[in-house]
């Protein structure tokens, strides 16, 4: 595997078209902690998020074909993601929440992007603290929690952001700037965006496992 480790989402995309499915599982362990994020920032517990990811995984294996790089796999598989989170949510009836209004630039500077983000000391995070700041953006409604999930937490775009959700690039701007304010009280405290709703190693082989599986079972059963 770590032979292919220098090639983008996109080339394994084709390899895996031509048959090296195994190389799926490169696919998997890259894009895991963005599935993970968009779940849970969508409201779904670890539990229902890990489902989510396998469904959505699932999903993807068997629509590669409909894959056309006009946008990047990981914009693609969140996409993905998103659909399977709103029909559970749709399954489950869940309230809706209204939308609110703000304001902010595409040239604003995300909340984590300072260089300090990566040292070693800000990785060796309360544990306790961690959970009230994840408790905190869990109380702010979704349409804020999951552009914010997108645009700080994934690094998606304005553009990219405002394409899978379905709504305008100003909507996008309002709606984060919202979240930021929501947030500012708890997340300004220095944690960076891998540290919150963060995809332990532990599970990312169960993933991996399970979806593998699936995969050689379905591609048999062809």
């Amino acid at each position: 595997m770590k032979n292919y480790e220098r090639f983008s989402d996109e080339e394994l995309v084709k390899k895996i078209r031509n048959g090296e499915l195994r190389l799926f599982e490169m696919l998997i362990r890259r894009n895991n902690p963005y599935l993970y994020k968009t779940g849970r920032c969508y409201g779904y517990q670890h539990a229902d998020t890990m489902d989510l990811m396998q469904e959505t995984f699932i999903n993807a294996y068997l629509n590669l074909s409909q894959f056309e790089s006009r946008s990047s796999f990981k914009t693609w598989i969140i996409r993905i993601m998103l659909n399977n989170c709103y029909h559970k949510r749709q399954k489950l009836s869940h309230r809706k929440e209204l939308m609110m209004t703000d304001a902010i630039t595409e040239k604003s500077i995300p909340m984590y992007s300072t260089p300090s983000q990566t040292d070693t000391a800000r990785q060796v995070i309360s544990h306790e603290l961690k959970h009230i700041v994840e408790a905190g953006l869990m109380d702010v409604p979704a349409p804020y929690r999951l552009v914010f999930s997108l645009r700080e937490m994934n690094g998606l775009s304005v553009a990219e952001t405002a394409a899978l959700l379905k709504i305008t690039e100003a909507n996008v701007k309002v709606r984060l700037s919202r979240a930021k304010a929501m947030l500012r009280k708890e997340i300004e405290k220095a944690y960076a965006p891998e540290d919150i709703f963060d995809f332990n190693l532990i599970y990312c082989d169960v993933i991996v496992n399970n979806i593998m599986d699936k995969i050689a079972a379905l591609s048999q059963g062809r």
